[in-house]
């Protein structure tokens, strides 16, 4: 598709962007509100039910995911992998001296007292770690995006399918109680008829756009520079990329691939919805200009097209790591009867807002054609609408009002996603985000990156999962 015709898509998108100052958190007290139950699930995990597990990767979020999946009963860390050996004293450190660490992430996969392995690498490794990780017979913990390339995600299927093993992408959205229960609005008709998503993930800070703090010590002989690199392009010893990598197009996925793919799973959790089947994206560098490859602002927008679960709709995605507006991440799911405000982890609110009919007055006198016509005909319309009113039946349904729900304190949504995990791999429960739904978070994400860069409409067949 062209430059014209995806102008042509496009020419909404103001309007579209706009709606994001709807986004602003409301002050004004619900009219009803209502606090969620935490999940009863410790009494499903018994402490002698053993899960062993290996993570490989040990940065950031590694450690985040590993305390979480502690924290539930019979889980075991016996194994880790990373290339920087200072991360591997610190695992020592951090859960054992007992703990078995490698450069090598595939000695891992070699060891028969791992279940299950926690892949919390940069993007490029995924699918293949996914994959080999599978075939030895794991069950898989991918942080998301689920693959770095479009042509990598059938192989992460196939190798699911054919393993028997339970795969789940890291994106906990999917299992937070605030979007379950969006979800269970949205299917009951609360907003009538969907229209619109907008959803927002926006920062304003160094760690936030990814300026992490880099070692003087780190240097070729205590961090595995080749084996970090894998299969990207091979390039001289350079801490910052490795330390950064998501400001890189060779290790990582931009903003779209750490941020969208969060939007796009919390909206198809609440849809129950398959992706987007035109993508267009505008964005570039505002900020921080620290010779990375990764665009600062990023803004998306996608035409859904009627499945059984939901009705044609636009969305329109956005994310700027320089806003000073402390916006944050939020969604809106927006109807002709209502909306849905959410609000990760902490609440979400129902909006209903009867809509108005013009009164006889307004069409006759307001800004309606009927004043423009003769006085005869003026009369005649008038006339015709009195009778009309006469015997229309009134119905005004329960609108005008606000329901609000909120997480109970000290909710975790991250614990939650670990929880579904282990229970799909120790009582054969559903599996919540598989690779099906995370390559279908991941496409259009990625697809956001060609149309940016390469100014077009990007086409997708998000059933099939294909290019088209």
């Amino acid at each position: 598709m062209g430059k014209l015709s995806r102008k042509n898509f496009l020419r909404n998108s103001a309007f579209g962007l706009a709606g994001m100052a709807m986004l602003s958190p409301k002050t004004s007290k619900a009219d009803v509100s209502h606090e969620l139950n935490q999940r009863e699930w410790k009494k499903k995990f018994a402490a002698n039910d053993h899960i062993q597990v290996a993570a490989i990767g040990m940065g950031i979020i590694a450690h985040y995911n590993v305390r979480t999946a502690l924290e539930v009963p019979g889980v075991k860390l016996v194994a880790a992998a990373d290339a920087y050996d200072s991360r591997l004293v610190r695992t020592k450190e951090a859960y054992g001296s007992d703990i078995y660490t490698t450069r090598d992430y595939r000695e891992i996969l070699n060891r028969d007292d791992v279940d299950l392995v926690l892949i919390n690498t940069p993007d490029h490794w995924h699918a293949k770690m996914a994959v080999d990780s599978l075939d030895a017979g794991k069950h898989v913990f991918c942080e998301k995006p689920m693959v770095q390339r479009i042509d990598e995600g059938n192989a992460v299927i196939e190798a699911h399918r054919r393993s028997g093993k339970v795969l789940q992408v890291g994106s906990q959205f999917g299992s937070d109680i605030i979007f379950l229960r969006a979800a269970e609005l949205f299917k009951t008709g609360a907003i009538g008829n969907l229209n619109q998503v907008i959803a927002v993930y926006n920062r304003n800070s160094s760690l936030g756009a990814w300026q992490y703090s880099i070692p003087e010590e780190a240097n070729p002989s205590n961090l595995d520079w080749e084996g970090f690199l894998g299969h990207a392009t091979q390039r001289p010893f350079d801490p910052m990329r490795f330390f950064r990598w998501r400001n890189y197009d060779d290790y990582g996925t931009g903003v779209a691939g750490d941020l969208f793919v969060h939007l796009f799973s919390g909206i198809h959790t609440i849809i129950n919805g398959y992706g987007p089947t035109r993508i267009a994206a505008f964005g570039g560098l505002r900020s921080w200009l620290d010779g990375r490859d990764a665009e600062d602002v990023v803004c998306g927008q996608y035409h859904y097209p009627e499945t059984g679960n939901h009705p044609e709709f636009t969305c329109v995605l956005q994310s700027n790591l320089a806003d000073g507006g402390g916006s944050g991440t939020q969604f809106l799911f927006i109807g002709d009867e209502g909306s849905i405000e959410v609000n990760p982890g902490s609440s979400l609110r129902l909006n209903r807002v009867q809509r108005s009919e013009p009164s006889i007055n307004e069409l006759v006198r307001g800004y309606n054609s009927i004043f423009t016509f003769s006085e005869a005909d003026q009369k005649a319309f008038e006339d015709r609408l009195r009778r009309e009113q006469d015997t229309k039946v009134q119905f005004k349904p329960d609108m005008n009002k606000t329901e609000e729900y909120r997480a109970p304190g000290g909710y975790d949504s991250r614990l939650d996603h670990f929880v579904n995990m282990f229970d799909s791999i120790r009582h054969g429960a559903p599996q919540v985000q598989d690779p099906v739904f995370g390559f279908r978070a991941a496409a259009p994400s990625l697809l956001t990156n060609t149309s940016l860069r390469e100014n077009r409409v990007m086409q997708w067949d998000p059933v099939n999962m294909r290019m088209v």
